[in-house]
Order: C-alpha cells, then structure tokens, then sequence
C-alpha cells in the first residue's frame, strides 16, 4: 500500500490545488506599487496640477488621500489578508448578498483590461520606431510634389501628424472604421503576449517580472529629471508647476478632479489590491504596507510632475524663442515699408531677447497698436501659452513630450528609453488588472485553478481578439470612451458599496477587531485604540465623499454631453464631436453591465433566501440536530465563517510551514 506524503494528509482529491504566495515582502510591494504606480502618474496628475491650482491641488490632493483614500486602501488590503480570497470571495465572506461587488469589480478589470493593453501596444510601436538614426516624427514628410511639406503636417506640428497619421491612421469619426491596423495589431498581439508569460504561472512569474517592469521606470524618471533640470527653459516650467493660486480651493470640480485621482491612483475597487494581498502570510503588517504604498505613489507623481515640467518648460522656451524670432523678423519688415507707423522695438538685437521680455513688451503696447499687430499676424509668445497645449492623456506622451525630446542631443536615446518606461508602466499596471479577473474567479471555481495555465492563456487570447476593436482606425475613440465612462461611475459605485458592506453590514468595529488580533495591535494606555478612526473613516468621510463622488461624476455628465477628441484632417487640428447615438448607447451599456452584478445578484440571493424559508416552512417539523446542521450548511448564512468556500491552504515559503498549518480566516478549522 502506497504511504500517504506529510504534506498530502488531511486533503481530498475533490480539495483544490493549494493558494500560491509571494516568495518574499519585496515582491508584493513591487507588485502593489507597480499596480497603482501607472500612466496616470505621469500623464494625469501633472496636468491637473498644471490646470488647477499647481501646489494647491498638491496640497488639496494630499488632504484626499489622507481622510479617503488611505483608508480605503487600507480596508481592502486587511480583506484581503484576513480572507485570503479574491474580491468575489471576500465580500461573499462579509455576507452572500454582497458577491456582486466581486464580480462588478471584474467586469471593470475586464473592460480596463481591454483598452489599456492597447496603449501598452502603442508604446511598443512607438519604441519600434525610436530605434532609428532620426525619429520619424522630427520632421514633416514631404508631399505628393516632393518638394513641400505634406501641409497637413505643416498647418499642425510633426510630432501630431506621425501620431494622427502614421500610428494611428485615424478615421475622421467613431463611426467610419476604416479596418484594421495590421502594425498595430501585431503590437497588441506581442502586448498580450508579454502580459500571458508573465502571469502563467501566476504570482510565481509575475513577481519575478515586476522586479524589472516596477523599478526600470523609476530608473527613467530620474534620467530625465537629471537631464531637464539641466535643459533651458527647465526652471520656469517648474516655476509655472508649483506657484499656488488657493483660490482654485473654492471651485467644486477641482475637489472631483482631485478626488478622482486620488481614487484611481490607488487602484481602488479594481480588486487587484484585494487579489494581492490575499496572498500574503496572514500576520502581515499590511497596514504599514498601505502607508508605504501610498507614500510611495505620491511621491512618484511629485517626481514624474517635476519630469514633466522640467522638459515642457524647456520645450515651451524653444517655441516661444522661436515665435519671438519670426515676430521680430516680421516686424522689422512692417516697420521697413512703412506698414506700422513709427514703433519702437523692445531691443535691437532679437537674439538677446527673452520670451517673458518680448511678452511685456507686448502688453505695453496700446490697444489699438496691438490690434494692428494682431492683423498683420504678430501675437504674443508667453510661455504659460505653450505649456497649455497639450499636455494630458496621450496627447502628452505621444505629441507633446515625444516633441520635447526631438530637441534633445541624442533624441533617439531617449525616446527609447522613454517608451521602454511607458511599455513598464503600463506592463505592471497591466499586470494587477488581469489578477484582479484571475484570481476571484479561480478562487470561486476551484476546478478552474487545476487548468490556471490553461484559463491565463483563453483569458488573453480572448482579450487580444476583442482589443481588435480597438486598433482599427477608428479604435482610439473607443480608447477615449471606455477609459472616460466603462471605469469611472462603476468603480466608484463599487468603492462605496465596499465602505458600506465593511461599515454598516458587517460592522466596522467587528472588522477592525479581527485585524486587531490578525496585526496583533495592542490597546494603547487604558484601552484606548488609535485605529479605530478608521472606522469612522468608513462610516461618514470615506463614505459620503464617495457619495459625492458619484453624484459630482452624475452631474457632470448631465451637464456636459459626453463627447470625443477627433481629428479633422482639412483644418489639420483636433474638434470635440458627440457621440452619434449609437455610441451614446454603447457607453450607457458599458456603464450598466458594469455595476447590474451588485442589484442582480443581491436580489437573487434575496430571492434564494426567500425560497429556502418557504421550503422550511412546508417541511414536516424536523428534529433540532437537523435544523442545526442545516443553518450551518447554508451559504446563505452571514455569520458562517466560509460562506460556501473550500478551506485555503497556501502555499508558505520555506520556514513558514506552521504559519502554513494556522487556521485561516475564511476557511474551515
């Protein structure tokens, strides 16, 4: 007869194959700072400041992340913990009739998933094409006569004709597809590819990849800073960054915009903060990690704005030198011919003149003289003009900055290691999204997690041939749309059921006693615990902050019909253009699959309950052990430790093997 090994006693064929574990603390952190460490951080986040306030919106963002958005974090990463079950499983712990939020919150990684991918493929073709002696988008291409520049390029700029043109070969509306693009989807094909090595053998391989895809970026970021702090022009872009206007503190839709970023900047409602730290050991200090976490974010942003800005400010001297250049040339040529009546110019040599010296020039001029100059197309050239011009979303990375760095010495370099950056940013990021659809639903199914490889595979083929949509030439309008409302109203929706189901449902103080004795805090003089703010927090400021969230995001999309960025190529510039209505119902559609899981599958749990009372009151009268065993066995129960699920056995790293052996919240003893 065949001995049973040690580590096999206690199990049954029908148990599911035990819960992997990150190899060491180094790599969870990596893998949650590279989850909520992602493009927005260098191309969101410095325009909002730029937009609203500079160091006020810094400060107004730190307030947000204290009072909400700390706490929030907090809270999913000790469900997580103490569960040890991805977001379908954690909630359906708190109460069967909360599942939903589980499976809403992959329904959103879904969606993410789908375009955010297909920005990752951009910066492979655009990294592709950086490996040249001169980057193809410095210079305007020549036209049909090759003797002229192709005027479309003329009228708009190089670097946003590659982009518009050449990557993108974008349409002329959402509703003209155009076909597919075949070098684009050969990058979304490769993107998909990286994303499905690196997680087949779930966190095993993905924590061995974020080692590179986390701290190569950050290696960049501080290239660049070096190298724009050196550039000229580089101070007075940090100068416009950073100078407070408190002023902004009044307007309401600074406060969403703030809030907004603060709520995606961590990751929250995704799951993947939940899916992360559920496979962490159970006495985990995870609320040291939340801290780090998040200290580590805002930093980052504070350092990829400085990056941004710094290289915008030397971009922004350069063109406005340049205007100043062909203003004084145009100028002296008025004066020659007698065009303008007598002017005195602000100096005689316009080498020597500054753009902010030609600016206050300008503005002393009277009215009338400056209306005359208007005619003869002489403007002004203020630096705070050009520092305005495109610099959010992709219209930062893709035209604006990728400009800049055409200027640089050695421009191909950098664009190289530019794109190298964007390809890890979005690569890490990737990464927590697809283990925020992986890892709940291989823990709700378990016969699943015996095929992992296999489902990882069928997950990423699935979501390259649906990405397809989004590399034809009408696909970045689609981009534009689900990133603006296939995430925003169902991920907060989610993050405010999820205070709601640990604050009111199951009870903060309950909660926050089970992660008093999983992090073994210990009352402070007289009993008195610090941490319970936390479930104030929950409660009323988190809460009613995501509220308000909601609403502010509901009254903005009143207010303003949702509309997309196109390019119109006879005026060679970019229009807003609504949706035509079959698009308005597409994202509607996008916007309620999202959030039906929460109603739906609440009312179905609802309805389950009801059925089984109404079986019990028909049964004939039953003897109390049976009553008994059946209220332990139903799922439906609240207070029933697993509600449903399998024990979890993890997996433990060496030296853990007792921990390993603990009982474990959310499974059987």
């Amino acid at each position: 007869m065949e001995k049973v090994k040690p580590e096999e006693e206690g199990t049954s064929p029908e148990e599911p194959p035990a819960r992997p574990a990150w190899s060491n603390k180094a790599e969870y952190i990596l893998a949650q700072v590279g989850f909520s460490v992602g493009l927005g951080n260098v191309w969101r986040f410095p325009y909002l400041c730029h937009q609203n306030g500079g160091g006020a919106f810094i400060l107004l963002y730190l307030l947000i992340l204290l009072v909400v958005g700390i706490p929030l974090f907090f809270l999913e990463l000790a469900a997580g913990q103490s569960i040890r079950q991805g977001s379908i499983g954690v909630w359906q712990h708190f109460s069967p009739r909360l599942v939903g939020i589980g499976f809403a919150s992959c329904v959103v990684c879904g969606f993410v998933s789908l375009y955010y991918n297909v920005i990752i493929a951009w910066s492979l073709f655009y990294l592709v094409n950086s490996f040249r002696s001169t980057l193809p988008w410095a210079s305007c291409p020549l036209g049909a006569n090759h003797s002229q520049p192709e005027p479309e390029c003329a009228q708009s700029s190089p670097t946003t004709y590659f982009w518009y043109r050449k990557a993108l070969d974008v349409s002329g509306s959402i509703s003209a597809s155009g076909g597919v693009s075949p070098a684009l989807a050969g990058c979304l094909l490769a993107a998909w590819a990286l994303v499905c090595g690196a997680l087949i053998r779930g966190i095993k391989s993905s924590g061995k990849v974020l080692y590179f895809s986390s701290l190569f970026p950050y290696v960049v970021l501080l290239c660049f800073l070096v190298r724009g702090l050196l550039l000229d022009g580089a101070a007075d872009g940090v100068r416009i960054m950073f100078t407070p206007q408190l002023a902004i503190w009044g307007d309401m839709q600074v406060w969403r915009q703030a809030a907004t970023q603060v709520f995606f900047s961590l990751g929250l409602g995704f799951g993947s903060v939940i899916a992360y730290s559920s496979y962490n050991a159970r006495y985990n200090n995870c609320h040291a990690d939340g801290l780090l976490v998040a200290g580590i974010n805002f930093l980052t942003s504070l350092l990829a704005t400085l990056v941004v800005f710094a290289v915008l400010g030397f971009r922004a001297t350069a063109v406005a030198r340049a205007c100043v250049a062909r203003n004084m040339e145009m100028l002296a040529q008025l004066l020659g011919t007698g065009a303008l009546p007598t002017l005195g110019p602000p100096t005689l040599d316009p080498v020597a003149l500054s753009p902010p010296q030609y600016s206050a020039w300008y503005h002393r001029l009277p009215p009338e003289l400056g209306t005359a100059l208007q005619g003869h197309g002489i403007t002004d050239c203020r630096l705070e003009d050009e520092m305005n011009k495109g610099v959010e979303g992709t219209g930062l990375a893709f035209i604006t900055f990728t400009e800049a760095m055409t200027l640089f010495p050695a421009s191909p370099f950098w664009s190289v290691l530019f794109f190298l950056m964007l390809l890890n940013l979005g690569l890490s990021t990737m990464l927590g999204n697809m283990q925020g659809i992986l890892t709940p639903l291989l823990d709700r199914y378990p016969t699943l997690q015996r095929r992992a490889a296999l489902f990882t595979v069928l997950c990423c083929a699935g979501g390259f041939l649906l990405g397809l949509m989004f590399v034809q030439r009408s696909g970045s309008y689609f981009v534009s749309m689900f990133d603006d409302y296939s995430a925003t109203l169902p991920l907060v929706a989610v993050v405010a059921c999820e205070a709601v189901s640990v604050a009111w449902v199951y009870g903060a103080d309950r909660f926050l006693g089970e992660v008093e004795i999983m992090l073994g805090w210990k009352p402070w003089g007289r009993g008195w615990r610090p941490w319970r703010v936390y479930g104030c927090m929950w409660r009323y400021s988190s809460l009613l902050a995501m509220l308000g969230l909601l609403l502010a995001s509901l009254g903005q999309i009143c207010r303003s019909p949702p509309t997309y960025q196109a390019w119109d190529r006879a005026q060679a510039e970019e229009t807003r253009v609504p949706y035509p209505p079959w698009a308005l119902a597409m994202l509607i559609l996008l916007i309620v699959v999202a959030t039906l899981p929460i109603p739906a599958l609440y009312l179905r749990q609802l309805a389950w309950e009801w059925q089984a009372r109404h079986r019990q009151q028909g049964a004939p009268p039953r003897g109390e052990r049976e009553l008994e065993l059946e209220e332990v066995e139903s799922p439906a129960d609240p207070e029933r430790s697993a509600n449903g699920y399998l024990p979890v056995r993890t997996q433990e790293p060496p030296g853990r093997a007792e921990e390993a052996r603990a009982p474990l919240r959310g499974g059987a003893k």
